[in-house]
């Protein structure tokens, strides 16, 4: 699995980092070289950034939290005390720099930076009383995303990862159906009756 940046926020996209968590979950970031990538990857946040070994670990406490609350606030649960106090915590860290040029922003900081700004960042969608937040309907999916779809009515965490293997897989069966039926000898649409 590759890293993929659907889910309209990046903390997020930063709680998508583990997929299938109800199934068989596979963790994208093993390594702190892996959160490396991820975040040199997110174009909301710095090029490069370094992780130890205790940075990293917070990630990962972070990436927990951010996920539990999201999945709380889709369930209209109350939120975990637990996973406010990590995602509070780490919103009070130091701050990214931002500046900008002819190239557009540009972002600058060291991974407590980048994990205070994830951490914001989750505040301030979960906090939105008007943010439709979903989590992917496609069986085994448990991507959370921001729906600012028309009417709401966006099903998939995105396209390319879900709704193209939900729309490939109900083709698949519709064809096999028809097979089914024209080989019992049942009637078939355009066939005779």
């Amino acid at each position: 699995m590759e890293f993929a940046f659907v889910s309209g926020n990046p903390a997020l996209d930063l709680a998508a980092t583990v997929g299938s968590r109800r199934d068989e979950p596979v963790d994208l970031l093993a390594t702190p070289g892996d959160l490396e990538r991820w975040v040199a990857r997110c174009g909301e946040l710095p090029d490069r950034v370094t992780a130890d070994p205790a940075t990293f670990e917070s990630a990962l406490a972070l990436r927990e939290a951010i996920y539990r609350l999201a999945l709380d606030r889709v369930l209209g649960r109350r939120f975990d005390p637990g996973s406010l106090a990590i995602v509070n915590a780490a919103a009070a860290g130091p701050v990214l720099t931002i500046e900008l040029g002819d190239g557009g922003l540009r972002m600058s900081g060291d991974l407590r930076a980048v994990l205070s700004h994830l951490a914001r960042s989750a505040m301030a969608v979960l906090a939105d009383p008007h943010a439709c937040l979903k989590e992917c309907g496609r069986a085994g999916c448990t991507r959370i995303y921001l729906d600012r779809s028309r009417g709401a009515r966006r099903t998939w965490c995105g396209m390319d990862q879900c709704g193209n293997r939900v729309k490939a897989a109900a083709y698949r069966a519709r064809r096999r159906s028809g097979r089914r039926d024209r080989g019992d000898g049942l009637a078939h649409p355009g066939g005779p009756a």
